[in-house]
């Protein structure tokens, strides 16, 4: 039986999470459809402009913004299409692909170079991500920067809420400017 890309970095942890949380990383193509909030303070804007170009984040706030994630399997890659259609008219697109990164760690990359490497465990039934650095990838090579040096601790925390359901809390802090960046929702999934 093939296993997931999440079944494989959490090993026998895997049967910890909820029925929800499975379906939203099961095997093979899955749609996760809902509504977000995304939050930031004004000064990062600009930032987030520039990330926007380079793939990452949303420059964008919203409440109860309706959401759609389709995650399909290419190859050890599991790609995400992320669309978000804000009250006010604009869609906006945020994709990735993650890969493995050694027991319990994957590595989310916004393009073909810029990526973030972060640790998954569970804990209580939640999924909980805890960002390790961030990774410029250089043909084979991994150079690796310090969350401090770019946006800040990434922490993602996931629970199942039904069956098929799910609600998730996706937050930057940076050790002197506080919280610059945060999505949080509640979806429904569906396998492909």
């Amino acid at each position: 039986m093939n296993k997931s890309l999440m079944q494989e970095a959490l090993g026998d942890a895997w049967e910890q999470l909820p029925p929800g949380l499975q379906a939203h990383y099961a095997e093979g193509t899955t749609t996760d459809i809902g509504h977000m909030d995304v939050e930031f303070p004004a000064f990062m804007r600009p930032f987030l402009w520039v990330l926007g170009k380079m793939g990452a984040l949303v420059q964008h706030k919203g409440r109860q913004v309706p959401t759609t994630v389709v995650k399909t399997v290419v190859g050890k890659r599991q790609v995400w299409l992320r669309t978000l259609q804000f009250p006010n008219g604009p869609v906006a697109q945020f994709n990735s692909f993650w890969v493995l990164h050694g027991d319990n760690q994957l590595i989310e990359y916004v393009n073909p170079w810029l990526g973030l490497q972060m640790a998954v465990e569970v804990r209580g039934g939640r999924l909980l991500y805890h960002g390790v650095r961030f990774v410029v990838r250089l043909g084979r090579w991994l150079l690796p920067i310090p969350e401090w040096l770019a946006l800040g601790h990434t922490t993602i925390e996931e629970r199942g809420t039904g069956a098929n359901r799910f609600a998730m809390d996706f937050r930057l802090t940076h050790p002197l400017l506080g919280q610059v960046f945060r999505y949080s929702g509640e979806f429904a999934s569906d396998a492909g």
